[in-house]
């Protein structure tokens, strides 16, 4: 094979065994993290039947995930990522099933659903960083970018198994027999994640290590020297807000009332299924300012919170999610690939940490604040309130020079050249 054949053939990086792992054992991470907020979310209802309890739940383990994330892309940037992503799947399985026996035996409570939801947000906050960043390790540069759309297919086609079987397991079975599943995916990705072997991974020796506020530093460092990341990482901190409190906290709420909870698991499998269509357009595209049409694609976020606010029916909604999860992978690939070809792979995955910091930091105030404003307000309202912040921070987002001219299709070499470059030329 010649290098044009690798950097263009969509499915070469499969032909990579890590690479093969990684993805298997990201696919069920996905599988499994897809099931639980949907299971948890009828478990709650079938508990309590309030919105504001779902939101206080589902918010607690968002606040775990946020306060660790930081940590999560130390520990990633200092310890063998392959080890830190099989024993957080290890924990998570446990803490899943501690949740699904708890259904089961319907001697369950918030208090206990927060406790437990607390334990694995932490865990994800522990092995984002580490499957964000090891992608550049299992395959050769030039495969960046289908890499990273193969990668987002698999988590995406896990998903919309994971959303849509959830939902039907928990209409037909119960919630808790979700739960118990995602138990039994997380020890699967597990067993997946030991067969990674990433390309000059290891630990750094004692001599070596420092402290952590100095790394933390470090990372702030790369963070804040380009400023189309922090832009839109801030446009983030908004849309995610919006939409984990329209869609996964109204969202169920709306589906109890109108169409069901069965269908309400196939709702979400179309946004999946989408991103799966989206993903093979973006392993294929050769667009240097993909960043430019990712962002400006983001606003297409705000079509499912309209379609929910003004006819929330299953088809309607089902085609707004699909297209909704299309346009998502254009920004996801290109996001993703801007990060590895412009931030050193040593500090990569303490970029990426501050970036689900900054993305995901509302997310609890989002989810946990919908359901009282839905309250006060109305679900339509406070629906079509948060399209329109959707569109709006996009529209701001857009107005940087950086989002719009960055480009990629460059090596990390030569950008961290010209990054070189420009500091120097700065002090």
């Amino acid at each position: 094979m010649n290098g044009i054949t690798d950097s263009t053939g969509s499915w070469t990086p499969l032909r990579h065994g890590s690479f093969r792992n990684l993805a298997a054992g990201r696919m069920l991470v996905y599988f499994a993290n897809a099931m639980a907020p949907v299971a948890l979310a009828f478990a709650v209802l079938d508990t309590t039947g309030r919105a504001t309890d779902l939101g206080l739940v589902v918010g607690a383990r968002s606040l775990a995930n946020v306060a660790l994330l930081l940590v999560g892309g130390v520990v990633a940037d200092r310890v063998r990522r392959t080890l830190v992503l099989q024993g957080s799947a290890l924990a998570a399985a446990g803490v899943q099933a501690a949740i699904a026996v708890s259904v089961l035996l319907d001697a369950t409570s918030i208090a206990l659903l927060v406790v437990l939801s607390v334990l694995n947000g932490a865990l994800a906050a522990l092995s984002l960083p580490a499957s964000a960043s090891l992608t550049p390790q299992t395959v050769p540069h030039d495969l960046l970018r289908p890499a990273n759309a193969v990668m987002r297919m698999a988590t995406n086609i896990g998903a919309i198994a994971g959303s849509s079987l959830a939902g039907i397991v928990a209409a037909v079975f119960g919630p808790g027999w979700g739960l118990l599943g995602n138990a039994v995916a997380f020890t699967g990705a597990a067993v997946f994640f030991s067969g990674v072997k990433a390309a000059g991974e290891k630990s750094p020796a004692p001599a070596e290590r420092v402290r952590p506020l100095r790394e933390l530093a470090e990372g702030w460092k790369e963070f804040t020297a380009r400023r189309w990341v922090w832009i839109v990482v801030v446009q983030f901190m908004v849309v995610n807000a919006v939409v984990a409190g329209g869609i996964q906290v109204l969202g169920p709420v709306v589906a109890d009332d109108t169409f069901g909870r069965g269908v309400w698991g196939a709702v979400l499998a179309a946004q999946m299924l989408g991103a799966v269509a989206g993903g093979v357009l973006a392993a294929r595209s050769r667009i240097r300012h993909a960043l430019l049409v990712g962002v400006a694609l983001v606003a297409v976020e705000s079509l499912p919170l309209v379609v929910l606010a003004e006819a929330p029916g299953a088809l309607l909604l089902s085609v707004a999610m699909f297209a909704n999860g299309a346009a998502l992978e254009q920004f996801g690939v290109a996001w993703d690939v801007s990060l590895q070809e412009n931030v050193p792979a040593d500090r990569l995955a303490r970029v990426y940490s501050y970036d689900a910091l900054g993305s995901f930091v509302a997310l609890p105030l989002g989810e946990m604040a919908a359901g009282p404003v839905a309250a006060h307000f109305g679900v339509r309202s406070t629906l079509l309130t948060g399209a329109a912040l959707v569109v709006g921070v996009t529209a701001a987002a857009l107005c940087s020079r950086q989002v719009r001219t960055l480009t990629t299709g460059r090596s990390v070499e030569r950008a961290a050249g010209r990054e070189q470059t420009h500091e120097a030329a700065v002090t």
